[in-house]
């Protein structure tokens, strides 16, 4: 074959061949093409290669099937008490079917955003400032049911919907920080006063305490004092009546040898001399002689004499 022949012939094999690779397709994970042939839906391609006609098929839109975040400007909005606030919002979606997504509804994220703010307006619209910023999640719950009930026919699952901020006007921001304010001194306040108190408290038992103490440690001082007190008076009389025993028992055995020694009458006055004698050291008045005595008496004032006249 002829070369000016050969040359079209592998130009135009080059370029079917282009047009065929151009038109394989391979859809990622977690993603979905919704395909139209000849302007009219087609298919919808899941993950994997697929083959377009070239010039019949056309891929329309190209779908995530990961969940997305919307974050949304601020929205003015008017509570029941005529306080206009401003709530910005951030809704977390999810494609869930791709053809609805395609031709449900044109810029669906757009379309979100406003359905999203005239929720918000009608429920703040019910609601009082106050209870407005402590019901933050309850509205939140309110958005989302509404917000899935109405993109169900986009093909949207509405996961959730919170509420990033919400901005009273400025006149209203300063109350609120002037009313938080005074409700942090009142709580402090009452922190302080229970400190107080509990200190008291730990003061006043802790004096209690020492006082028990006090008196239990004096107490037991007491009965060791008269504990010894009494030791010692045991001690005292026992040493006493020892001696008293030791008294007698010399005086018995005195009595004894004497009795043993078996003495004359002569010894035995002289005995009962001394004994008069003892008595007489003491303090009675009265002195009552025994005659025996009377004798002895005489006997030694003549024995005196003799000794000196000798």
């Amino acid at each position: 074959m002829p070369i000016p022949v050969l040359l079209p012939l592998l130009l135009l094999v080059l370029i079917i061949v282009v047009i065929l690779l151009s038109n394989i397709k391979i859809v990622p994970q977690a993603s979905v093409y919704v395909v139209e042939r000849l302007g009219s839906y087609h298919a919808t391609w899941e993950n994997g290669p697929h083959v377009k006609i070239p010039f019949i098929d056309r891929i329309q839109k190209k779908v995530s099937l990961k969940e997305q975040v919307a974050d949304f400007p601020p929205q003015p909005v008017i509570t029941k008490d005529n306080v206009t606030m401003q709530i910005d919002t951030v809704v977390f979606f999810q494609i869930t079917d791709a053809k609805l997504f395609a031709y449900g509804v044109e810029r669906p994220i757009s379309a979100i955003e406003n359905l999203t703010a005239t929720t918000l307006r009608n429920i703040i619209g019910e609601m009082e400032l106050d209870h407005t910023l402590s019901s933050r999640d309850n509205i939140n719950t309110k958005i989302t049911a509404t917000l899935d009930v109405a993109t169900d026919k986009w093909g949207i699952k509405v996961n959730r919907v919170e509420l990033k901020n919400i901005l009273p006007p400025p006149e209203i921001q300063d109350a609120m920080e002037k009313q938080m304010k005074a409700e942090r001194e009142r709580r402090e306040s009452i922190l302080r006063a229970q400190a107080e108190r509990e200190s008291a408290i730990l003061v006043a038992e802790g004096e209690k305490k020492s006082a028990i103490l006090r008196a239990e440690a004096d107490k037991e001082s007491a009965i060791l004092r008269a504990e010894g007190v009494k030791e010692q008076k045991i001690r005292e009389a026992q040493g006493e009546a020892e001696a008293i025993e030791l008294v007698q028992k010399a005086y018995a055995d005195s009595l004894r040898l004497l009795s043993e020694a078996n003495p004359s009458d002569k010894v035995i006055q002289i005995k009962s001399l001394e004994a008069f004698q003892k008595a007489a050291d003491g303090k009675a008045t009265k002195i009552i002689i025994p005659s025996e005595i009377q004798s002895l008496a005489g006997l030694a004032s003549s024995l005196k004499e003799m000794v000196s006249d000798k």
